[in-house]
């Protein structure tokens, strides 16, 4: 019996790192031994359906994924050659950086991708963040501590010597064209493989939630990714049919002045088009732009003194704070009504907004808060997650 057991091991091995398997799964971990060009080594793959700024293309034995877009107004284009793990890296690709998957372990540089990580049942592969300041995902506290993670720091101060110590495969960053701000240009110079995710570039909720595909693919987790991601777009979509019919759309304007500046998100922006989702007459919707126009508190005034609902008010967690910051405030309809509604009711000890983080990668919750605000009798059950009403 126990000889037949063996026999089977053996076997199912040599199956999964020959490829006999691979017509069903992609592999999670391990090397290819014996590698067979004629084999398809990501039989799952990540089928994109919302986001405009990143691609994935697939080969038998590696992935070309593109970040077309890494930051507003990039004249350049990130291209990362995910190479299955024990095969080789393909010819005609010397300027792109060689990466093998599935990686082993990441560092990653933003809170935003942690979620992802989680929901993909990576935290395991999880070796260092940024800081642990601003950290909300549960499952990440624990490890932190547990002080089974390390921080690296941000920016340009992020510590590579710490990074390199910490033998990381991969590091994910963020990126604004700023080489004297950025961390990827300091990290590359040291040998370090780092990875750019923009998904903070896409303009819809949906898409930026897509990006759990784009972080799946370095570790060929496509299929959980599409699994996580499929579910949130069905429940996301069955909120926006409740409101295609609403006869009454409140008007809403957003932000708050900032050091003599309104910054306005366009028509086009990720905060619209949840606005819009939700059922509501967003005062800037007929804009083309996808990021924030610049106004001065007169400008937003004249167009926004009887709009029915103020959202995403600054930092600001009550209405005291609101008008030590700015006695004009109170002019606004919204102030009078009551309507004042800001997204910080889930906030760290060090100030780190969940909205960010979780919110980011669960926009059908978001958009539920949402449609709470604006339409309380669609979904009279739900109780606000990330948004507080200011008293």
């Amino acid at each position: 019996m126990k000889k037949t057991i063996a026999f089977l091991l053996v076997l199912i091995t040599t199956f999964i790192f020959t490829g006999s398997v691979l017509s069903e799964s992609n592999i999670l971990k391990g090397t290819v031994e014996k590698y067979d060009p004629e084999i398809d080594y990501f039989p799952k793959k990540a089928i994109l359906t919302h986001t405009k700024v990143f691609s994935i293309e697939y080969h038998k034995h590696y992935k070309i994924v593109t970040v077309h877009t890494p930051w507003r107004g990039a004249d350049t284009k990130f291209r990362y050659i995910l190479v299955q793990r024990g095969t080789p890296a393909p010819d005609g690709y010397e300027n792109a950086e060689i990466i093998e998957v599935p990686v082993k372990n990441i560092v990653t540089l933003s809170t935003t991708f942690l979620p992802h990580l989680d929901s993909l049942d990576l935290l395991d592969r999880l070796v260092g963040v940024d800081s642990f300041r601003y950290v909300n995902t549960t499952n990440v506290c624990k490890l932190i501590e547990e002080e089974k993670l390390v921080e690296v720091g941000w920016d340009a101060n992020v510590n590579v010597e710490i990074i390199m110590d910490l033998e990381a495969d991969l590091v994910m960053a963020t990126g604004s064209g700023n080489p004297m701000g950025d961390s990827h240009p300091k990290l590359q110079e040291s040998g370090i493989k780092v990875v750019i995710n923009s998904e903070y570039m896409d303009t819809s909720p949906l898409g930026r939630t897509e990006w759990i595909k784009y972080i799946a693919a370095f570790f060929n987790k496509e299929a959980k990714a599409e699994e996580v991601f499929g579910n949130i777009t069905k429940e996301y979509n069955k909120l926006t049919d409740l409101t295609k019919d609403v006869k009454h759309k409140p008007t809403v304007f957003t932000n708050a002045d900032y050091n003599g500046t309104w910054y306005v998100p366009g028509g086009e922006s990720y905060a619209a088009k949840f606005l819009e989702d939700a059922g509501a007459n967003y005062l800037w919707s007929e804009n083309k732009s996808t990021g924030g126009i610049p106004m001065d508190f007169e400008a937003v005034f004249e167009r926004a003194a009887d709009a029915d609902f103020w959202l995403n008010a600054g930092v600001f967690n009550s209405l005291k704070e609101l008008l030590n910051a700015d006695e004009r405030y109170k002019l606004f309809a919204a102030y009078k009504k009551g309507n004042i509604y800001n997204n910080v009711a889930i906030l760290n000890e060090y100030g780190g907004n969940d909205y960010w983080e979780t919110g980011v990668a669960n926009p059908h919750l978001v958009l539920a808060d949402l449609i709470k605000i604006f339409h309380p009798d669609l979904l009279p059950e739900h109780h606000l997650i990330w948004y507080k009403n200011l008293k």
